[in-house]
């Protein structure tokens, strides 16, 4: 298991491109790239997801076998005119419909041109495509907040800058490039040969020494690590990753996006944190670090209700708040029944005297009580049967970081041994 080594020799041979989009709105603009990708020697494959009048570009796939891949009676739908039902059918339909085409080898990448309703349902085909798969979409919306769209996937959004309606002096060029960038990442080939195997990491800025001594460790002895920023998007995708079954362990030092998800800061990573490791089987080692903040912007966005809490400025954008014992009571239940829902090795750590650096003795979120809670309610609420390892030291403590990182080695060398049995 492991990323894929990138060779930097072109493809010598044809791919065939996935062209989907709304054909009665934007036919001719999906026709314009389809010609560009012609021209680069590659094969469109034109898969029609438009709801409400006639195609004006002719599909390989019609808008009726994209709705029929979710089971919608697309006569129905037609009947009822109603075009947000329509653009809900394709977003579920093209997924099933463009994984399908994936695993049976027929397309190497897609691309995409839409407006809001073609946006959602380009994208919400692409999130179903597996990391690395090449995907563009040109949105009207790309300028904006991207990531309901994107997801965790490696969707590369291209602001459209005018609207995609017709052939113009700034369309032609964003739809050239566009097209350019598709064809240039169909032709970069990549090896399927496996690299070392693969470890996920959790990172903070305040658990920065911690992970890359541990890092250090896991990689001296064969593993390749990849460490994600525990910013809300890296958690999700790391939990993706996680899914995809590339990796062999995790160590989730920082499970702090739970502290924003509970109480409202901005770098939450959605109900399911900390479940794809626990759920797939996968070895784990799991942590409270940095639960002991919440994240927001610059001081004036913090909403007001948090008046008077405990705040720490880490930098001109970025506004921490200590979490109370109340919310740490909370925090250590949630952590404590998402380890209970694995069904593969984990242990989980705690670092007694700190769980970031601001929360050492000294320090501006030092708090003994709400550090107690936590602490208290993990204890509580851990399942009997996972082990549960306490040291009397800071997070950042190379002692912390090196037994967390045997105790990983541990259980991943026991999980792969038993693979091979």
């Amino acid at each position: 298991m492991g990323f894929r080594r990138v060779n930097t020799q072109p493809l010598t041979h044809m791919a065939t491109i996935a062209v989907l989009g709304t054909f009665d709105t934007k036919g001719v603009e999906h026709g314009f790239v389809a010609d560009l990708i012609r021209q680069r020697g590659h094969s469109p494959l034109l898969i029609d997801v438009g709801s409400l009048d006639a195609p004006t570009l002719t599909p390989d796939i019609t808008r009726e076998e994209s709705a029929r891949a979710s089971g919608a009676d697309w006569a129905a739908l037609q009947r009822k005119k109603d075009r947000g039902e329509s653009v809900a059918a394709m977003s579920k339909g093209a997924p099933i419909l463009l994984s399908r085409l994936v695993a049976e080898g027929r397309i190497q990448g897609v691309i995409s041109l839409g407006g809001g309703g073609g946006t959602a349902i380009g994208t919400a085909a692409m999130r179903a495509l597996p990391i690395g798969f090449p995907k563009v979409m040109v949105s009207t919306l790309a300028g904006g907040n991207t990531a309901p769209y994107v997801g965790s996937k490696d969707i590369v959004m291209i602001p459209s800058i005018v609207d995609v309606a017709g052939i113009n002096r700034i369309s032609r060029q964003i739809l050239t490039r566009a097209a350019g960038a598709i064809c240039g990442m169909v032709e970069m080939n990549v090896s399927a040969a496996a690299d070392r195997p693969v470890l996920v990491a959790s990172q903070f800025g305040n658990t920065t020494r911690c992970v890359d001594h541990a890092r250090q460790l896991l990689e001296r002895a064969g593993y390749e690590v990849l460490v994600f920023h525990a910013t809300g998007s890296g958690g999700r995708a790391m939990e993706a990753l996680i899914e995809s079954r590339w990796v062999a362990g995790v160590l989730d030092m920082t499970t702090t996006e739970w502290a924003d998800e509970l109480v409202g800061g901005v770098l939450g990573a959605g109900p399911t944190r900390l479940e794809a490791a626990a759920r797939g089987g996968v070895p784990a080692i799991v942590t409270p670090g940095c639960l002991d903040m919440v994240n927001f912007g610059a001081p004036e966005t913090v909403p007001s209700r948090f008046q008077g809490r405990n705040f720490y400025q880490h930098n001109p954008q970025v506004t921490l708040m200590r979490t109370t014992p109340e919310e740490c009571t909370q925090l250590g239940r949630i952590l404590a029944d998402k380890v209970n829902l694995s069904v593969g090795p984990v242990t989980v750590f705690l670092p007694l005297k700190a769980i970031s650096i601001i929360s050492a003795p000294g320090q501006k979120f030092h708090d003994p009580q709400a550090d107690a809670a936590l602490f208290e309610s993990i204890r509580k609420h851990l399942r009997p049967g996972i082990p549960l390892v306490e040291m009397d030291c800071e997070i950042n403590a190379p002692e912390f970081a090196e037994a967390c990182a045997l105790e990983l080695l541990k259980h991943v060398g026991t999980a792969l041994s038993g693979k091979g049995s």
